[in-house]
């Protein structure tokens, strides 16, 4: 019994060693890179979806609203200049008569709305892109980042399938098929082009900074707060908080770009990395006023890229309530049909 006894104790050691040894490092990056190339939840590309072109008309109101001066012949347009070897005027875009620079306005507004409710997405989408694309090029002393990334954005959005849930389209769906699945996942382009969208901004930004004087001068970012862009907060936080205060926060920031690619791809720190950056785009948008926007979609390709999927359930809730009564109704039909 004695050496039965011990037999199995070995058995078990051996057992627990082997499980414990280190798995070789080969398996473990071909175990990264099928993660990176496995499906994606829809929720990310929807949520998106609804919050970006929210954002992007919100940058664009006040151009929108007066359309006849921004597109149009009543306003101040830049002169054709010609070719230039610089390239300083690679296209010029010459104003338009003033209702159809009211109609591009319109057709803007309109297909932004339906791409964020998920109306016509296939439809709306490439021409909310077609749109953003003109008005950048059409005025290009008034494009700002906003703009350009709003730009990519939509484009990104108008060739994936950022309508087949949590949309209009999918209720409409559903009525015409009840019986048929939604879609919980797409493929992982569809989704880690937005989140490698992300993390190059962030780097290329912390990049940028570190070559200029980020690193030379402890005192950037509290300059930053006492010019034009200022608001009632910044003037406010200045004046409360000690100077050394902005020089922790501009190396934290350093830090937080330049290592968003290890910060994001490690699951340990990629909630930390997403509280900061939620933290870090709030205090752009209360602090300079004119960047609110800005901010707003950059925390759009924060939440819908890194977020746990349980907040945005809870924002793409209301997207589900009809499909949910369609069916709680149905059940209910079909209860008297199975009593008889």
């Amino acid at each position: 019994m004695a050496k039965t006894r011990k037999s199995k104790r070995g058995k078990k050691a051996s057992s627990s060693a082997s499980s414990a040894s280190p798995r070789p490092a080969s398996q473990v990056l071909d175990e990264r890179i099928s993660s990176l190339s496995a499906p994606q939840p829809i929720e990310r590309l929807a949520s998106l979806r609804v919050l970006a072109p929210l954002a992007i008309l919100g940058f664009l109101s006040s151009r929108l609203a007066h359309a006849d001066h921004w597109l149009g012949r009543s306003g101040f347009g830049v002169p054709s200049l010609g070719y230039t070897r610089r390239g300083r005027q690679p296209l010029y875009v010459p104003r338009l008569p003033n209702g159809l620079a009211w109609a591009i306005a319109a057709a803007i507004a309109v297909s932004g709305l339906a791409l964020s409710v998920g109306a016509f997405t296939r439809v709306v989408a490439p021409l909310f892109f077609v749109g953003l694309a003109f008005v950048s090029l059409a005025d290009r002393l008034a494009s700002f980042t906003v703009n350009k990334l709003g730009t990519m954005i939509a484009l990104g959005l108008a060739l994936t399938p950022c309508g087949a849930r949590y949309s209009i389209d999918a209720w409409r769906a559903q009525r015409r098929a009840p019986d048929k699945e939604r879609p919980t996942h797409v493929t992982w382009g569809n989704v880690r082009f937005f989140q490698a969208l992300l993390i190059s901004l962030y780097f290329t930004s912390g990049i940028v900074k570190a070559r200029g004087d980020w690193l030379d001068n402890g005192y950037v970012l509290w300059t930053h707060l006492h010019d034009s862009y200022q608001t009632s907060v910044s003037h406010f936080l200045a004046n409360l908080l000690p100077a050394r205060f902005w020089t922790a926060a501009q190396v934290a920031t350093l830090v937080f770009e330049i290592g968003a690619p290890l910060l994001f791809g490690l699951r340990r720190t990629r909630s930390a990395a997403l509280l900061y950056g939620l933290a870090l785009h709030v205090m752009i948008g209360l602090c300079f006023g004119p960047v609110v926007y800005f901010a707003l979609l950059m925390m759009a390709l924060l939440l819908s890229g890194f977020a746990p999927l349980s907040w945005l359930s809870l924002l793409l809730r209301p997207f589900e309530r009809p499909a949910a009564k369609e069916k709680a109704k149905a059940a209910a039909d079909d209860k008297p049909a199975e009593a008889s």
